[in-house]
């Protein structure tokens, strides 16, 4: 018999069965939609975090205080007393490796612009914070390096900042009130969206790095002189960010006088790091998810053995007829593996067309770009195929080893 007989044939047993090979395909197709749906969104999902890690910089390493001790207790994380612009330059200017440095401060303020007013975050930084941190300028300019130490009153602005105060018109050359001190919009910077985990990064302010402790009291009342709440540097390309981490951590201990043996009161934060801890964890969840949906297969699979040996026990006297009049046994068993594999394949395929609708509703839903990986598709596809052959094969034999006599016998 040829193979497309064997297909015809195989059409014809699960039309004149259709609720029953509807209900044994079930699992294949739960299977095939979930390993369509879960995986997309994880790429997806994973892909977006990498966007917004890039927009920090992979190469970004953030410095911040540690704990303090007190009477023998600790204060929490960024207790210890601030870092300083004096650290930050110490690290610019000897330090090896280094692209950019930047120190950083912020406050919630309250813009006033006309007859509108915002509350958003403002931040304190230097020039070299957009480079570091890369921001780039959409319109005007960034202030300079010089600006930042002179108490200039400029400001640069993010897009929501633009569409909320200024109708989505131009803000360069206007006077922005910021908690109210005027400040001269120079520039405005390039939309990035929402972080990974919410919120609007356009929804902010940058202004001279002294201007915001001076004018505008971002850091209060601290031990030390010109303090910052973080220190971005920025690690050249190609350079080994493990001996830059351990340069910054022993100028730092020394700058702010730790003894040998003593912990530190500071963290050099490493953004690759944390790159590969997240790949780390998104490979266990994609393995993860890869399990349950072969759980969901395997499952779908020994529901199509069953209907398959069911099918063999009613079409007995079909067999032994079959076998009477000529056939071999290798068609027999031909007929109910093609029988079964094309069982599974209309379920895979099925749960190919839910599985791709469920990825384009959640991408619209949630507002993510996900796309179906070719490779996910076929990696399905040829799941569905494999359980077809897998569980299809025993009740194939089974068939094919019937006797002709008994087998016309059968009631």
């Amino acid at each position: 018999m040829t193979l497309w007989a064997s297909i015809q044939l195989a059409l014809t047993a699960l039309r004149v069965n259709a609720m029953r090979s509807s209900l044994a395909i079930l699992g294949v197709i739960i299977g095939v939609a979930s390993v369509i749906v879960l995986v997309s969104i994880s790429e997806g999902t994973k892909r977006a975090v990498e966007q917004q890690i890039a927009s920090l910089g992979s190469n970004l390493l953030i410095i911040r205080p540690g704990s303090s001790m007190f009477g023998g207790r600790r204060g929490g994380a960024g207790t210890a007393t601030p870092m300083t612009e004096a650290d930050a330059a110490a690290i610019r200017d000897e330090i090896a490796g280094i692209a950019g440095v930047s120190g950083e401060v912020s406050l919630t303020a309250t813009l006033v612009f006309g007859g509108t007013n915002w509350s958003t975050r403002v931040h304190g930084v230097e020039g070299a914070y957009f480079g570091v941190r890369d921001w780039v300028i959409d319109e005007g300019q960034a202030f300079a390096q010089a600006d930042s130490t002179s108490g200039a009153r400029y400001a640069v602005v993010g897009q929501t900042i633009v569409n909320e105060m200024f109708d989505g018109a131009s803000p360069v050359g206007q006077v922005l009130r910021i908690n109210g001190t005027s400040f001269e919009v120079i520039g405005t910077v390039e939309p990035k969206g929402q972080s990974s985990w919410g919120s609007d990064q356009d929804d902010i302010v940058f202004v001279p790095l002294r201007t915001a402790r001076s004018r505008l009291g971002a850091f209060g009342q601290v031990p030390v002189r010109d303090p910052v709440a973080t220190i971005y540097a920025e690690v050249s390309a190609g350079e080994d960010t493990g001996r830059v981490i351990a340069d910054i951590q022993d100028l730092l201990r020394v700058r702010r006088d730790i003894q040998p043996g003593a912990q530190d009161d500071f963290n050099v934060g490493d953004l690759a790091e944390f790159i590969r801890a997240r790949n780390q964890t998104e490979s266990q969840l994609g393995l993860l998810l890869a399990v349950g949906a072969g759980i969901v297969l395997l499952v779908g699979g020994i529901g199509i053995m069953n209907i398959m040996l069911v099918s063999v026990t009613e079409r007995t006297r079909e067999i032994g007829l079959r076998l009477a009049v000529g056939a071999r046994k290798r068609d027999i068993r031909n007929q109910f593996l093609v029988e079964s594999i094309v069982l599974c394949t209309s379920g895979g395929l099925i749960g190919l067309g839910l599985g791709y609708a469920g990825t384009l509703i959640y991408a619209r839903l949630g507002e993510l770009d996900i796309a179906v990986s070719p490779v996910i598709v076929g990696i399905a596809i040829g799941a569905s195929v494999f359980v077809g052959v897998f569980f299809g094969f025993y009740p194939a034999h089974k068939a094919s080893q019937l006797d002709p006599i008994e087998a016309l016998r059968f009631e």
